[in-house]
């Protein structure tokens, strides 16, 4: 399932590429920080309550956010806030916590959320989101930035705007390459 997953968001989320001065190739990174997903996903399986019926780890991308949600509250009497202090780590699925820990999927007993934050901020994003809903628990990545669309009250000149209105009809199946070839190339605009 850890490996469904991680296979689900590499192919899902956006790549960021950046240039940096005295470099000749673009530096390509994910979204949201590969490890700190994974700990996510890991932290998800450890804890759900598998004794629920019809529960489920599930994994959703929107535009704006990454959530892992798992079945089944948070255990052992804690809140999303105690779970960024010290607390008594207790995984509520011992023999999968265990697996993972012999893996090397797990570290240490306790630091996951705390990996989770080093890395998520260390890549520019706000520390990650613990909601427990219903009898769900949900951990919500934001990126550190969003796009500015057409329409937003944002001071856009008219190629932007073209730009960003085509990019829109991309998530509507017209090929990227399509997209492109519908561009004017004046370079004054930009």
């Amino acid at each position: 399932m850890l490996t469904s997953a991680e296979r689900f968001l590499r192919d899902a989320l956006h790549i960021a590429g950046r240039f940096e001065s005295g470099r000749m190739t673009r530096i390509d990174e994910p979204l949201y920080p590969p490890l700190a997903t994974r700990e996510a996903i890991a932290n998800s399986l450890c804890h759900r309550d598998y004794a629920m019926g019809g529960g489920s780890v599930g994994i959703a991308v929107y535009d704006d956010r990454l959530e892992v949600t798992s079945t089944g509250p948070l255990h052992f009497g804690l809140t999303p806030d105690d779970l960024f202090g010290p607390h008594e780590s207790r995984p509520w699925n011992p023999l999968i916590a265990r697996t993972f820990y012999r893996l090397g999927v797990i570290g240490e007993w306790g630091r996951g959320k705390f990996k989770m934050v080093d890395l998520a901020t260390a890549a520019g994003l706000s520390r990650p989101e613990i909601e427990e809903r219903g009898n769900c628990v949900t951990v919500r990545f934001r990126p550190a930035y969003s796009v500015a669309f057409a329409g937003s009250g944002n001071d856009l000149i008219e190629r932007q705007k073209a730009i960003l209105a085509l990019l829109a009809r991309s998530k509507e199946g017209l090929p990227l390459c399509e997209i492109l070839a519908r561009m004017p190339l004046h370079t004054s605009d930009c």
